[in-house]
């Protein structure tokens, strides 16, 4: 694979010599960005006062304008284009993104589509067709492709080109180096795509179908991550229409992780992609209270869906007596024999009670009218409607079929133990119920104190009243983590969409993480759904995933480890730490290298690392804030770094970290976590002895 390499440039300068392909190239660069800003300054140039019917439409139309403008955005730091591809034959015109393809035809790939003044192709959008080729074709499955050329970067500047001729049997097979050097790029700032490295069993998921669902288990630096937020560009590029009205959502678990993915999308010119934690989603009440390990456990339990419906639907009762409507000088009865057989045919379709208590008085005054025609009348639909809002249906259907506060019923399950108890039994054991009974009464749904995992039991019991929405797909990150009730929560907002689920078994670190994936599907609603792993690393070092992986056999034996890709091993130290200034040392090593740093502790030791960096005049950010090229160390809980990334990670006691949890497999999961968030080098500090799993068999 020749690469060519000149002196690294600032800018891509426009050249006439034609001689030189990186010349070549960097004239096509300069004419893209020309032909990108063309059609942004279209767009900016529209006048709609004359094609809007009414100010609604206006405001639409105008916000859709300007959702176009910011996608087509020309980002100066961020290549127009990654990647050329050169065809034996021409591909079909429709694939081409409109290209009528000639013999050995030429295509520039890019984060979009980009077109010059006569609407023919400059750069292909990444997602088309005929760019798949990029990511998949290989020595043994060319797929048509005669050259693939990737480009190297420095800022926006194009610096370096890399050729494989992969319809030569003779060239050989060599890892290639820019791919290896825009995998290691140093990382300051938010997430960035990985669209110009994205390797082939990531593309396989990543071009997946809008139908069905997919579950992708991926150790560290797997890509898992950017997999799923890739999937969902490409699903709105594939779906964009459908996908409008339906709307797509990417749930993390917590905010600083959300901020640290939030620039992906719309690098990727995709701005309307929602983003929320589990929290976000079941916001109902204030949460301002936290459960021990063993209530939160209990009411993370799928049982408790159950108890909550017996509960709900325990509010039925059945008629004793008639309902008798008065109009004008008729008095019409329906016997209470009647009405308890509409109120059975409700219970037996297992429609929403809601839906449902909407629907009996609507049948109470059908029963009505059929008496009426049988009397010689002829009532209409009107008649039917006043006969439902008649006072005595009305009262009626209160007694029968009561209007029922989704949180004052979880607020008396959880507070009234006979309630409890009935509605309990057979699902949970007295110890069980114990654990989830307010040990204080409160007064009202807004003065008591809600926990997470009640807020969780809220939003289960209003969609047994209320269906909830449901959005057209959804990406789940770091799902191990999720409570049955938590999958539940997330599932029925796709219940006729599909969903992505990413996410680690062995980086569970809740009490009642997932224990395989087939169960966690099975509580999203989703059983059909493909799994897929991704074992290939494409971020951990060697050496840094190696000592990791030591812990595997303690905190998931079933799982295969990591197989890092990378060439060097990278940096990596156990030391001894006498006390603060050594780790503090460790830390200014590391800033010495170019990139981002993390300093990871147990969470109980954040304060203090705090007060040292201030005195020592370190600065530093919190997790999931971004770092700058001045501030480029984050301080960051071990509860907190899941999903996040550093070039350098300075880890600090380990045991403290395993000792932080509840228990020694929960705290080895998190130090996994822990020593799996570096790019480039990692160095453990520690003054108590390492965990005995760590230790070299």
């Amino acid at each position: 694979m020749p690469a060519h390499v000149p002196e690294p440039v600032a800018t891509a300068t426009p050249t006439t010599d034609t001689t030189d392909p990186l010349a070549r190239e960097r004239a096509r660069l300069t004419a893209s960005r020309t032909a990108l800003r063309a059609m942004r300054a279209d767009v900016e140039a529209l006048d709609i006062r004359d094609v809007t019917a009414n100010w609604v439409n206006a405001q639409i139309l105008e916000r859709q304008i300007g959702n176009r403008i910011k996608a087509l955005a020309d980002l100066s730091d961020t290549p127009l284009f990654f990647g050329r591809l050169d065809y034996l034959h021409a591909p079909g015109a429709e694939e081409a993104e409109g290209a009528e393809g000639t013999e050995g035809e030429r295509f520039y790939i890019g984060r979009r589509h980009v077109h010059d003044a006569d609407g023919d192709p400059m750069v292909i959008d990444w997602r088309a067709p005929v760019s798949q080729p990029f990511y998949r074709a290989s020595k043994k499955d060319p797929m048509d492709v005669a050259l693939r050329r990737r480009f190297g970067y420095t800022g926006g500047g194009l610096t370096a080109y890399e050729d494989e001729h992969l319809s030569d049997p003779a060239e050989a097979v060599v890892t290639s180096r820019l791919l290896q050097q825009e995998i290691e790029r140093p990382r300051v700032g938010p997430m960035r795509d990985i669209v110009a490295t994205i390797q082939p069993e990531q593309d396989e998921i990543v071009r997946s179908g809008l139908a069905g669902s997919v579950c992708v288990q991926g150790g560290p630096g797997t890509g898992k991550t950017a997999v799923g937020l890739h999937r969902v560009a490409y699903l709105l590029y594939a779906h964009r229409e459908r996908l409008a009205r339906t709307g797509t959502l990417v749930v993390g678990p917590n905010r600083s992780f959300l901020h640290y993915i939030e620039q992906v999308l719309p690098a990727l010119g995709e701005l309307a992609v929602g983003q929320a934690t589990v929290d976000d989603l079941v916001a109902h009440v204030e949460v301002r209270g936290t459960d021990d390990a063993r209530t939160a456990l209990v009411k993370g339990d799928a049982r408790m869906a159950e108890v909550l419906r017996r509960a709900l639907y325990a509010h039925v009762t059945l008629p004793t007596e008639p309902v008798v409507v008065v109009r004008g000088s008729r008095r019409w009865r329906v016997a209470a024999y009647e009405l308890e057989e509409l109120v059975r045919q409700l219970l037996d379709r297992d429609i929403r009670y809601g839906a449902a208590r909407e629907a009996l008085p609507q049948r109470i005054a059908h029963a009505v009218l059929v008496q009426m025609e049988r009397a010689g009348e002829a009532p209409d639909d009107r008649v039917q409607d006043t006969v439902a809002r008649n006072g005595a249906v009305k009262a009626a259907v209160k007694a029968l079929w009561p209007a029922v506060d989704p949180a004052k019923l979880v607020l008396r399950l959880l507070a009234d133990p006979e309630f409890l108890a009935e509605h309990a039994a057979g699902l949970l054991d007295e110890g069980e119920q114990k654990a989830v009974l307010r040990t204080k009464p409160a007064r009202s749904v807004k003065s008591a104190t809600w926990s997470a995992a009640d807020a969780v039991l809220i939003d289960e019991a209003t969609d047994l009243i209320r269906r909830t929405p449901s959005l057209g797909h959804v990406v789940l990150d770091e799902a191990q983590d999720l409570s049955p009730m938590q999958y539940r929560a997330v599932g029925r907002r796709c219940t006729t969409g599909s969903v992505t689920v990413l996410g680690d078994l062995a980086q569970g670190t809740t009490p009642w993480a997932t224990r395989s994936w087939g169960e966690a599907l099975g509580h999203l609603g989703k059983r059909d759904a493909v799994v897929e792993e991704l074992t290939a690393g494409f971020r951990v070092p060697t050496d840094v995933i190696a000592y990791a992986s030591r812990l595997l056999p303690h905190i998931a034996p079933g799982l295969a480890p990591v197989a890092s890709v990378r060439d060097a091993p990278g940096l990596f130290a156990v030391r001894p730490a006498d006390g603060t200034d050594d780790v503090l040392g460790a830390c200014r090593e590391l800033l010495a290298h170019e990139g981002s740093v993390g300093l990871i502790t147990a969470d109980a030791r954040i304060p203090g690392w705090a007060k040292a960096l201030t005195e020592a005049g370190v600065g530093y950010v919190a997790p999931g804030e971004e770092t700058t090229y001045d501030t480029r160390l984050a301080l960051v809980p071990a509860s907190l770094a899941k999903g996040l990334e550093y070039d350098y990670v300075v880890l600090d006691e380990p045991r403290a970290v395993v000792d932080g949890e509840p228990d020694e497999r929960t705290g080895l999961r998190r130090l996994y976590v822990a020593l799996t968030r570096a790019v480039s080098g990692l160095i453990v500090t520690h003054a108590a002895p390492l965990p005995e799993q760590l230790l070299p068999n």
